[in-house]
C-alpha cells in the first residue's frame, strides 16, 4: 500500500495500521489522505479481479465534511495524459465496491431509489462503452436531467445505508467476486448484491473534504468543503482471495 497526502493532510504509520488525517481549513483548499495499491499504473494494469478485504476502522466524527471510505474502484475520474512518467489514464465510467461515507452535500447515485449520502455499502458496474453514452453526451448541454436518466440505464448500481457508529472500532469485511459483492460489519452480513464491478480494480482507503452531486433534478455540482480536523484510523488489514 502506497501512502499519499495533499498539503495539510497526512498518513501516519501506527501500530498494526495507519491514521489518515486532514487538517482544518477553508473551502477552497482540497485536502486528501489515502492509501492505495494502484498509483502509477494504467487502469488496465490495476491489480485485482476478485478480493476479500478485512480491516478494523474508526473515524473522528460520524459526520465528516466530504467523503471517506475503504474498498475497490477503477479511479474513474483520474486524469493523466502521460506527462512526468505517469501512465495515460482518461476518465471512465465507474466500477467500484466499497464501504463509502458521503456528507449531505454529496449525491452519488444515478437512480432515484438508492441512498446517495451517508454511510453506505455500495457497488457500481459499468461497461467501457455503451451506445446510450452518445445521446447522454448530446443531451448534457440542454438537459442534465435527461443525461442522468441515460447514465442510470448504462451504470448498474446497488447500495444500502448502514446504521453504524463509525467513531467506534468495527471490523469491516468486503468480499468481491465476479458473481457478487458481500459486506460484513463485525462478522455480520450487512448487505449482499449481484452488482459486481468489472475488473480490474485497485484498493483504496481515504478521507478527503470533497463533494460531488448529480441530483434527480439534474443539478451537477462538485467542490471542496470547509472542515475541522478529521481523521480515519485503520488497523489489522487483511487481504486475500475471494
Amino acid at each position: 500500500m502506497k501512502a499519499s497526502a495533499t498539503k495539510n493532510a497526512s498518513v501516519e504509520k501506527m501500530e498494526n495500521g495507519w491514521r489518515l488525517g486532514i487538517g482544518a481549513g477553508d473551502a477552497p483548499s482540497y485536502r486528501d489522505a489515502q492509501l492505495d495499491d494502484y498509483s502509477g499504473l494504467r487502469r488496465s494494469r490495476f491489480p485485482h479481479r476478485s478480493l476479500r478485504l478485512s480491516l478494523s476502522a474508526r473515524t473522528s466524527t460520524p459526520s465528516a465534511a466530504g467523503t471517506w471510505g475503504l474498498g475497490l474502484w477503477n479511479d474513474p475520474f483520474g486524469l493523466s495524459l502521460g506527462f512526468g512518467g505517469n501512465p495515460i489514464r482518461l476518465p471512465a465510467l465507474p466500477n467500484a465496491a466499497w464501504f463509502f461515507y458521503a456528507s449531505p452535500q454529496n449525491y452519488l447515485s444515478f437512480t432515484d431509489d438508492k441512498p446517495a449520502q451517508g454511510f453506505l455499502a455500495q457497488s457500481f458496474r459499468s461497461p467501457k462503452f455503451h451506445p446510450l453514452l452518445i445521446p447522454a453526451g448530446l443531451a448534457l448541454p440542454f438537459s442534465r436531467k435527461v443525461t442522468r436518466k441515460f447514465l442510470g440505464k448504462v451504470i448498474d448500481e446497488d447500495s444500502s445505508a448502514l446504521n453504524v457508529d463509525t467513531t467506534q472500532w468495527h471490523r469491516y469485511s468486503l468480499e468481491w467476486s465476479p458473481q457478487r459483492v458481500a459486506w460484513d460489519v463485525d462478522e455480520v452480513r450487512a448487505f449482499e448484491s449481484p452488482v459486481s464491478p468489472n475488473p480490474p480494480l485497485g484498493l483504496i482507503i481515504w478521507i478527503d473534504n470533497q463533494y460531488a452531486a448529480f441530483t434527480p433534478e439534474g443539478k451537477l455540482t462538485a467542490g471542496v468543503l470547509e472542515s475541522g480536523e478529521q481523521w480515519l484510523e485503520v488497523r489489522d488489514l487483511e487481504i486475500g482471495s475471494a
